[in-house]
């Protein structure tokens, strides 16, 4: 992984380029554009001037007064502004609010999810613990929502086994509502299937409750909660949940590994639990081969559009594809999409949801933009 210093410097040469782009849209409009045309100024006819003698027609005329400016008034009439002035102060104001945004990439935020979550042994048995309640959650910088989560931390901590372990998930509920957890994908027994009232009791708040189970198929899988879901779920009660393959035969051969979770709800529209520009990009150098794991949590489909280069899938929802390629991956409601892109030309290259109301308004990017940093 690249230290944070080369990526801020890498994004710093993109912002330069940009902060001269803008400089050139802020230079005077004779700078770009040639010679620019007087405002065009309205008044009152003038008075008949009396004869004048003959002897009076060589004596010099005094100059004639320089016009009034444009926010003047003259004879009781507002003067004309020019309209390509106007227009080029409104253009001016949105681009400041578009370079404010990719100026601010990646904005700093408290804490971030996904994080690796520890597991400790009883026998041949990985014991993890998870333990879901409310918090408080900076979205974007300042931006503070109500948020459902697991240990803290939406996405919730990342679960990563491999084919054939013995896993334990112990869930306590510190919500004042019940809960429950689905593993999304695995091929649990059905007394763990994680659905109230189906296959178990609701876990009600203060209450305890253990899913144990084989870890497979391999792949990239989710876990999130299965009562009152359309609210807990786009709340934050999700995480990633990873089987390596036990043959290493069929295991994925990458280099750099990215994890992105899509959402959309009362958060917004987010990667990985955040909003642009508090997004984190995702890191490279040229050659290398990037996993990008794609699951989408939300309720809305997200076609992710990268710049630059082409998407080689290679698995979806855990299972082996013959490899094909795109540039937009569309993500349904529940997919899991494994690619994998090799980048062979450094700069910093956008990554989207190309629903572009979930990423661009007039105000600059936001929601579901990140970037893929490449370095030589």
């Amino acid at each position: 992984m690249l230290n944070r210093r080369k990526l801020l410097a890498t994004a710093g040469l993109a912002a330069t380029g940009l902060v001269s782009a803008t400089a050139c849209l802020k230079s005077p409009p004779s700078a770009r554009n040639g010679a620019v045309q007087p405002a065009v100024q309205s008044y009152a006819p003038a008075p008949a001037a009396p004869a004048v003698p003959p002897t009076a027609a060589a004596t010099p005329k005094p100059a004639p007064a320089a016009p009034a400016p444009a926010a003047a008034q003259h004879a009781g009439m507002a003067i004309t502004p020019n309209p390509a002035t106007a227009a080029l102060t409104k253009a001016d104001e949105m681009d400041s609010h578009h370079e404010a945004g990719i100026k601010a990439f990646p904005a700093k935020t408290a804490i971030h999810g996904n994080q690796r979550l520890p597991f400790r042994l009883d026998g041949d048995v990985k014991v993890f613990e998870l333990t879901a309640s409310r918090i408080k959650w900076e979205v974007e910088p300042g931006k503070l929502v109500d948020a459902f989560a697991y240990n803290g931390m939406v996405p919730g901590p990342e679960i990563r086994l491999t084919e054939g372990d013995r896993v334990r998930v112990i869930l306590k509920n510190e919500l004042d509502q019940s809960t429950a957890i689905h593993f999304h994908g695995q091929r649990t027994a059905n007394r763990v299937d994680g659905v109230p009232f189906i296959t178990q009791p609701p876990v009600k708040p203060g209450e305890t409750f253990s899913y144990e189970f084989v870890a497979r198929p391999a792949g990239s899988h989710m876990y999130h909660s299965h009562h009152n879901a359309a609210e807990q779920v786009p709340g934050g009660l999700l995480g990633a949940f990873i089987v390596e393959a036990k043959d290493q035969a069929r295991a994925l051969k990458y280099d750099v590994e990215q994890l992105m979770v899509l959402n959309d709800g009362p958060h917004g529209f987010t990667l990985n639990g955040k909003s642009f520009p508090a997004t984190q990009p995702l890191t490279a150098k040229v050659g290398q081969r990037v996993l990008i794991r794609y699951m989408n949590e939300g309720s809305m489909i997200h076609p992710m559009h990268l710049h630059g280069f082409p998407q080689t899938v290679v698995a979806k929802d855990g299972y082996p594809q013959a490899p094909w390629q795109c540039d937009t991956l569309n993500i349904a409601p529940g997919d899991r999409w494994d690619v994998i892109v090799e980048p062979d030309e450094a700069g910093v290259w956008a990554f989207h949801c190309h629903i572009l109301p979930h990423a661009e308004s007039s105000k600059g990017m936001f929601g579901m933009v990140t970037a893929l940093i490449v370095e030589k």
